[in-house]
């Protein structure tokens, strides 16, 4: 999993609450258990039209946010069904962050399993940077994780909370598979003494 330190990038307003993870990625994309190629499909019924065609009126169409890895979101983002491949489709097209309020708790887990960081900020802050991600192209936001801290295009900053074993998740890129393999050398001990003391069991 890749490593979230620091993050610039333009931040998408996206003023909504209770999106869940139908709307981020609609039932139609879940016949895949690829993590990869769902970014096309990530809000998919709001950002094209009943033709197939963009809808220029959603915010990731246009075109100062169609490469936005940051997303402001309103409260209670990733409700819904608990499907890992809302996180996947975030991930694919290159959102690495969502600020919201609050988030559904499945969600907010699976984001730290896939390199996603999810921050939940007081209503004023995100107010605040609701209006930084209004600017379009000006709208670029750093997310400092070692600082847990967010500086938006007027160099004011916002600090943000974060469980510290989440943090040092994400700063080292370890997912589930990660953690384990940090143990690995314990593991290789063990299952060598065990095969000498239980050669039977082997």
């Amino acid at each position: 999993m890749e490593k979230f330190v620091k993050l610039t990038g333009v931040a998408a307003p996206l003023p909504v609450v209770n999106i869940d993870t139908d709307m981020i990625i609609p039932k139609d994309y879940l016949k895949t258990i690829k993590r990869t190629g769902l970014g096309k499909g990530l809000f998919a019924e709001a950002r094209y039209n009943e033709d197939g065609t963009p809808n220029p009126d959603f915010v990731l169409n246009k075109a100062a946010y169609q490469n936005a890895k940051i997303l402001v979101a309103g409260d209670n983002f990733g409700c819904g069904s608990s499907r890992e491949h809302a996180p996947w489709a975030l991930l694919d097209f290159g959102i690495r962050c969502v600020i919201s309020t609050s988030f559904a708790d499945i969600f907010y887990n699976n984001c730290f399993k896939n390199g996603i960081l999810p921050i939940r900020v007081s209503q004023e802050d995100l107010d605040k940077l609701m209006d930084d991600a209004s600017r379009g192209s000006n709208a670029v936001l750093t997310v400092d994780l070692e600082n847990l801290e967010i500086t938006g295009p007027d160099g004011g900053s916002i600090k943000f909370d974060l469980d510290e074993f989440k943090r040092h998740c994400l700063l080292n890129g370890l997912d589930d598979i990660g953690l384990t393999l940090e143990k690995a050398a314990a593991i290789d001990k063990f299952e060598k003494s065990n095969a000498a003391s239980r050669p039977w069991a082997a």
